[in-house]
């Protein structure tokens, strides 16, 4: 087939050309903007799920719906070492400009800019994030230097001028996890502020499974704050073999049910490997419909470019010693898996592998899902593991 009309969009967070099986998050999407709308609270959304599921994806998809309700969009990709208070600067600002330019500011939203002046010079000294503000920071009101309070006044402010224009504010957080346990408590405090207040201000956050954990250890009522979707693999009989089947025949080009029954087999739903599985297919087929031996054939490419992109760049960070404890843990199965056996394979006690554990935990590539348990964040990870380092386990 003709590589420049390939449907297929394998990528970080690029959106596939049938976008199914998530239908129930985006109702949920609507219905929560909606109720903020009409003056009433909500549970703000954290998604969580594992790697290639289609989190980020999400997260556009509803950027788009909120920018077509004329909600005022910020978002972004949480990085370990920024801390929050100096993004939430910059951030707020862009949601205060989309609001009302400067031109047209209210006193509510003058209220706003000079929070965010007082709030910025606490926790971003240097001032570039208020240039062109014009207003003197407001003494006493975000600016006490401790994150949890100065945040929750400068939301309220927020809330108040957007509700003033009938405009909400909603805040696209992506890598959740990455945040240091004080800047999520901080950020369940100042939404918790707004909800009792039913300000139309709101956030939806994407993560590792991990997150409702870590937001509840943040504040107990973080249950009751959020709303926390799982999504994970697509099912096999429905929506993976639509996301397979869909783009090719958008452009008269059949896949034999053979060839689909192996790629669904062989990806397990999962919608990223469903991409590239796809787009190998389409590059490397002749003829409609394409067939099982076509699959076949395919899927030695398929699984060098998932190994030397998608799992490699995950092992590329670990130690020696890390990367043991990984195979480790998959010659266990994929699982989750006690930390106790995952010791026992490896020679050692629990104690003496408690850092490693804790540290691939930190990089992201494990998640506990109950006391004691551990699980790989990267779907298949077993697999490469065995596959590509086999000798770790000479």
């Amino acid at each position: 087939m003709d590589p420049r009309k390939n449907p297929y969009a394998p990528g970080a967070g690029t959106k596939p050309p049938a976008l199914v099986g998530r239908d129930s998050e985006i109702e949920s999407f609507d219905i929560l903007l909606e109720r903020l709308e009409n003056g009433y609270s909500e549970q703000s959304m954290i998604i969580t799920g594992l790697r290639g599921v289609g989190k980020t994806v999400l997260l556009d998809v509803f950027r788009e719906k909120a920018e077509d309700r004329n909600w005022a969009t910020v978002e972004w990709e949480v990085e370990k070492n920024t801390p929050l208070g100096q993004k939430m600067s910059n951030q707020i600002r862009r949601a205060l400009l989309q609001i009302a330019p400067k031109a047209r500011w209210t006193e509510r939203a003058r209220k706003t800019a000079a929070i965010l002046k007082s709030f910025s010079i606490t926790f971003n000294p240097d001032g570039a994030v208020t240039a062109g503000l014009d207003v003197d920071p407001m003494p006493g009101i975000g600016d006490s230097g401790m994150l949890a309070n100065d945040l929750t006044d400068l939301f309220v402010a927020l809330g108040d001028a957007a509700g003033e224009q009938n405009i909400g504010v909603i805040f696209l957080l992506d890598e959740i996890q990455y945040l240091a346990a004080p800047e999520l408590e901080a950020l369940i405090t100042a939404l918790h502020k707004c909800a009792r207040r039913a300000l139309p201000v709101t956030m939806v956050g994407a993560g590792l499974p991990q997150i409702p954990r870590l937001a509840g250890e943040a504040k107990s009522y973080s249950e009751r704050l959020f709303q926390f979707p799982k999504i994970g693999k697509l099912d096999l009989n429905t929506f993976a073999r639509d996301a397979l089947v869909l783009p090719a025949k958008t452009l008269n080009v059949q896949i034999s049910s053979q060839a689909v029954d192996y790629i669904i087999e062989y990806t397990e739903g999962y919608p990223y490997f469903l991409q590239e599985y796809g787009k190998f297919l389409w590059d490397e087929a002749s003829d409609s419909p394409i067939s099982e031996a076509i699959a076949k054939e395919v899927q030695p490419l398929v699984e060098a470019k998932l190994d030397n992109s998608f799992f490699r760049v995950r092992v590329d960070r670990t130690t020696e010693l890390e990367l043991k404890y990984l195979f480790a843990m998959a010659q266990l199965g994929s699982h989750p898996q006690k930390a106790s056996d995952v010791a026992k394979e490896l020679g050692r006690s629990t104690e003496q592998v408690g850092p490693i554990r804790s540290r691939l935990i930190n990089k992201g590539l494990l998640y506990t899902p109950g006391h004691g348990f551990a699980a790989f964040t990267v779907p298949q990870f077993d697999r490469y593991l065995l596959r590509r380092h086999s000798d770790l386990g000479e």
